[in-house]
């Protein structure tokens, strides 16, 4: 069975984002992207809700990329090549190929898209990963941590949410970003 890995970048106190929405101050460096490429090649699909689907979705026009350095350009291939599903009550139609749209997040069905796949699949955005993490669903938590506090805004996890985790792995790199991978023992 594949895993579900919940994975992103969060400030030292926890946020995704800020109050305004912002999450510049996590961009990754090139030693950062270079690892993160590295973690995409395990994942064939990609769960999304809306928000986050349409900020991803500008790596499908890989032509956007050419001029950018290699890890970015190898960003934008991976990214594509993965399948994606995406979570919205509003979208109808995908802007990006390799993409199906589901109304409604069901539980049953991503269990059985981890039992199917080839690959792992990662989910990505704090609420979708909410739900998959309430329903039991996600096996790992990529985490990285920039050096960075922001007060407030979107938190990395639900707040009504007690898990038990192993730390498998940890990395530090040269611009204070922390990686910490855990396994979900709950």
């Amino acid at each position: 069975m594949a895993k579900l890995i919940y994975s992103g970048i969060m400030s030292l106190d926890g946020y995704v984002a800020d109050r305004d929405g912002n999450f510049d101050w996590g961009e990754p460096d090139a030693e950062v992207h270079t690892f993160v490429n590295e973690l995409e090649r395990s994942v064939g699909t990609h769960l999304f809700g809306r928000r986050l689907y349409e900020v991803m979705a500008a790596w499908e026009d890989t032509d956007a990329f050419a001029a950018e350095p290699d890890y970015i350009q190898e960003f934008a291939r991976l990214w594509k090549e993965a399948d994606k599903v995406v979570f919205s009550r509003t979208l109808t139609t995908p802007s990006t190929q390799r993409t199906r749209i589901e109304q409604e997040f069901n539980a049953g069905a991503v269990r059985q898209l981890k039992a199917d796949a080839g690959q792992d699949l990662a989910v990505g955005g704090p609420d979708l990963a909410a739900s998959a993490i309430r329903a039991g669903l996600v096996d790992e938590f990529q985490m990285f941590v920039s050096p960075v506090t922001v007060g407030g805004g979107k938190k990395c996890f639900p707040e009504d949410v007690r898990l038990r985790l192993e730390l498998l792995e940890e990395r530090r790199f040269g611009n204070g970003v922390v990686y910490l991978r855990y396994r979900n023992r709950t």
